[in-house]
């Protein structure tokens, strides 16, 4: 049977595993503060996941070109899955490891971010879409699992959520997505 009082204990676990780890919650400010310099330069924020990691993605550039807490002028940031016309016709015509590489091609310039979300740190399409922003002067970050993956190796700021399970890292992800946003929104907008 299911412990619904273990799983919420499991993922406080997971959060105070992050809190105490120092370095880690350095690298949150650094992301945040990667994403403020971009867009006082007037750069864009680039998200992108697959699955649940999209719906985060998704869910983090509305809270940046929207509001997050309070109102304020919108930002520059966009989930690259969204028009589905041109993810499942370069999925098609090319493959579905380039989506966000073509994507980025298109509409990313020197100086923007790009958060790239995957809980293996494994996703070749992501991958992909890092190893295209560093060519492009893109900034780089990974939201990934305990291990970081391949991405490790191949982003600026690595975000690794210290946990294997993959409900418990998505739960900070969004945990450290909205850290992120909260402290870009603070920066750009002070009250």
């Amino acid at each position: 049977m299911v412990s619904i009082e273990n799983i919420i204990q499991t993922s406080i676990d997971v959060k105070q595993l992050i809190l105490n780890d120092k370095v880690l919650v350095g690298r949150i400010n650094d992301a945040a503060m990667s994403c403020v310099e971009s867009l006082k330069n007037g750069g864009k924020i680039h998200f992108c996941g697959n699955g649940g990691s999209a719906a985060d993605a998704q869910h983090l550039a509305a809270e940046l070109s929207g509001r997050f807490y309070y109102d304020r002028p919108p930002l520059n940031a966009e989930a690259l899955h969204v028009n589905t016309s041109y993810l499942t016709a370069v999925a098609n015509d090319y493959s579905y490891d380039l989506i966000y590489a073509r994507m980025l091609q298109a509409s990313a310039r020197k100086g923007d971010v790009l958060i790239g979300i995957s809980t293996s740190g494994n996703s070749v399409n992501i991958l992909k879409a890092i190893e295209v922003a560093k060519n492009m002067g893109v900034m780089t970050i990974a939201m990934t699992g305990e291990k970081g993956g391949q991405m490790a190796n191949q982003c600026d700021i690595l975000l690794n959520v210290p946990s294997q399970c993959t409900p418990r890292i998505q739960e900070s992800h969004i945990m450290i997505g909205h850290i992120i946003c909260e402290i870009i929104e603070a920066e750009i907008f002070p009250r």
